[in-house]
């Protein structure tokens, strides 16, 4: 059967890194008080025009460098993000065209955090199908454009920046000792709309709005969602908890990572933490953080990883993969 093997990852984050010191400069916190309830110590915010698309083909460079391709060798392009640089054409046209690429097929998905596992799911579909053969997959935000920076509650969280992988169509055995995606799972409730959302919109207020989120609910929804769904995603693949060599996480919060490893049984040791340097990136994270791990050569080949997030919504999601 065909699998959908990385080729290739790369990741972007803006030169400007704002400390929770700088912040607590302007609004009523303190770095201890950030660290304490999240982990975070620091995020990055994209310049003055400095575009999510901008962001998106500098990973994505990267990712093909890895990968020892160029742009023509790709044929689709997927992009997830809630930041896009207009309402429309999707980001991943833009990103298209700044790669000089005029083939093949280019759209975003909208899933807010969950968005690269959604979009990972796409590409596989695709590529598994023979609809594509290469693909380039992108998380990428400027989150900090949708912040209310008045409101301690969200604007310590977020961050900017992009992650991309290159996935490849191989032909395999069938197994679980395959290498790529074995299996992904995703879900949406959209009950939870109120809980995490931005209040604007387009098609409502004719703004952008900002970010509002009742963080105590979405940490407990987080916790149980997730470990589920990676419970789920692993019997799929027909493996267990114990085969996991390293968690690759949405970077939301330490607590969220620390609780959903120990509902697992998890070795926090195995799991991939970039929280602390990059803050909540939304579609960003997870591909941020899988590129610092295999850069620094924590991931190697044949290892089981486990890729997972949630987002607004809700929607959450994860995908077992073969490195």
């Amino acid at each position: 059967m065909r699998r959908s093997v990385f080729v290739g990852t790369g990741s972007y984050l803006p030169a400007r890194v704002l400390t929770n010191v700088e912040l607590a400069a302007s609004v009523d916190t303190t770095d201890d008080w950030i660290v304490e309830r999240t982990g975070i110590r620091q995020r990055h915010i994209a310049a003055d025009g400095e575009l999510t698309s901008d962001l998106a083909v500098a990973a994505a460079r990267r990712a093909l460098d890895a990968a020892g391709m160029t742009p023509a060798d790709i044929d689709l392009i997927i992009v997830a993000t809630a930041t896009p640089d207009q309402t429309f054409p999707a980001c991943a046209t833009v990103v298209q065209h700044k790669l000089g690429m005029t083939h093949g097929a280019a759209f975003d998905i909208a899933a807010v955090c969950s968005g690269f596992l959604y979009a990972l799911s796409v590409a596989d579909a695709m590529l598994v199908s023979g609809a594509a053969q290469t693909a380039l997959v992108i998380g990428a935000e400027t989150f900090s454009r949708l912040l209310d920076w008045t409101d301690r509650g969200t604007c310590v969280l977020f961050g900017d920046g992009a992650g991309a992988v290159v996935l490849r169509a191989e032909e395999s055995a069938g197994t679980s000792a395959d290498r790529g995606i074995l299996a992904t799972r995703l879900h949406s409730d959209g009950r939870y709309n109120d809980l995490l959302f931005v209040d604007g919109g387009p098609g409502s207020t004719g703004t952008v709005g900002k970010l509002r989120m009742k963080g105590r609910e979405v940490f407990r929804h987080a916790v149980v969602n997730l470990a589920a769904v990676m419970t789920e995603v692993l019997a799929a693949a027909g493996l267990l908890v114990a085969d996991v060599a390293w968690v690759v996480p949405h970077q939301a919060n330490m607590r969220i990572l620390e609780g959903t490893a120990k509902k697992l049984g998890l070795d926090p040791a195995r799991v991939v933490v970039a929280v602390d340097r990059h803050a909540n990136t939304s579609a960003a994270s997870v591909p941020l953080a899988l590129d610092a791990a295999v850069r620094d050569g924590r991931i190697a080949r044949g290892d089981l990883l486990v890729l997972e997030a949630m987002g607004g919504g809700f929607t959450w999601g994860a995908a077992a993969v073969r490195w």
